[in-house]
């Protein structure tokens, strides 16, 4: 499976309708983007990796991530190894320990010690018959101990809502062999106020997670920049502008250490497929 590129990270292709999901996708291989990342926020995340590798040919399906909490490691593993027998290599398995509010909301107290439970389900994905292998997997790792269980364990770290400052850490701490496929968001607008309005609320709203706020604390982001959502910390995590713009900042990414890096596209209508957007931005980031 190679990894590699500029993918698309998309909640659309996962909770959107399920027709234009696969039409959608077929178009973004199309587009010469090389994977798409699906979240995992409940439902029946299988058959929507399923319904991505049945619309494509080439492209990796991944999640982005599979939140080990709502799965049992067999039933992933006995997931992975149908999808890859009828789809071929294709289906990467990235696996995260979300977040406690989210967690805990079904069941308080149960989001305790992240990095045994991310021990725990990859012994049972090494346990599986078959199993998972550590070539098909990534973790979701944004601080150094999830970082050291990736590159152990794993092909290497799926980071969400980093700069490219973390992202060059990242490569620094981990060396040159473990993957880094970070996840990043674009708007692509006019003005600054454009670019506010549309995504200072979907950015509040991950800054109230604890391992993104704190994340960007040990960053060198003050309490302040993460409270207010100050410019600074806006444009760090968010790219925005024209194409050029975002071309630019996945350049930083890949500059940094990034082998593959995921393009989350916001619009003002965030339930909406951002169709227009991927193809104006396919010239500039999938002609490499």
């Amino acid at each position: 499976m190679e990894i590699s590129g500029v993918g698309v990270w998309s909640q659309q292709l996962r909770y959107g309708d399920r027709a234009e999901a696969a039409e959608a996708a077929a178009e973004l291989e199309e587009l010469g983007y090389t994977a798409l990342w699906i979240p995992d926020i409940g439902g029946p995340l299988f058959d929507a990796v399923g319904e991505l590798l049945a619309a494509t040919r080439r492209t990796v399906v991944a999640t982005g991530i599979l939140n080990l909490w709502m799965h049992e490691p067999a039933d992933a593993a006995a997931a992975h190894a149908s999808l890859t027998a009828a789809h071929g290599d294709r289906f990467l398995m990235g696996i995260g320990v979300s977040h406690a509010p989210l967690v805990d909301a079904a069941e308080a107290g149960r989001y305790r010690r992240p990095l045994a439970a991310m021990a725990a389900f990859l012994d049972g994905l090494d346990r599986a018959e078959p199993p998972v292998p550590a070539a098909s997997r990534v973790l979701a790792a944004l601080g150094p101990k999830m970082q050291r269980t990736a590159a152990e364990r794993s092909r290497g770290v799926h980071p969400y809502l980093v700069p490219p400052e973390h992202t060059r850490r990242t490569r620094e701490s981990l060396g040159d062999g473990p993957l880094v496929l970070p996840e990043q968001t674009a708007i692509l607008c006019s003005t600054r106020d454009e670019a506010r309005a549309i995504g200072t609320g979907w950015l509040r709203a991950y800054l109230s997670l604890p391992n993104y706020a704190g994340n960007l604390l040990r960053s060198g982001f003050t309490a302040e920049d993460v409270e207010s959502v100050s410019d600074r910390l806006f444009d760090a995590l968010i790219a925005w502008g024209d194409e050029d713009a975002i071309r630019r900042r996945v350049e930083d990414h890949r500059a940094a250490g990034a082998d593959h890096v995921c393009v989350q596209v916001l619009t003002a209508d965030q339930d909406a497929f951002p169709r227009e957007e991927w193809r104006r931005l396919a010239p500039v980031l999938t002609s490499a």
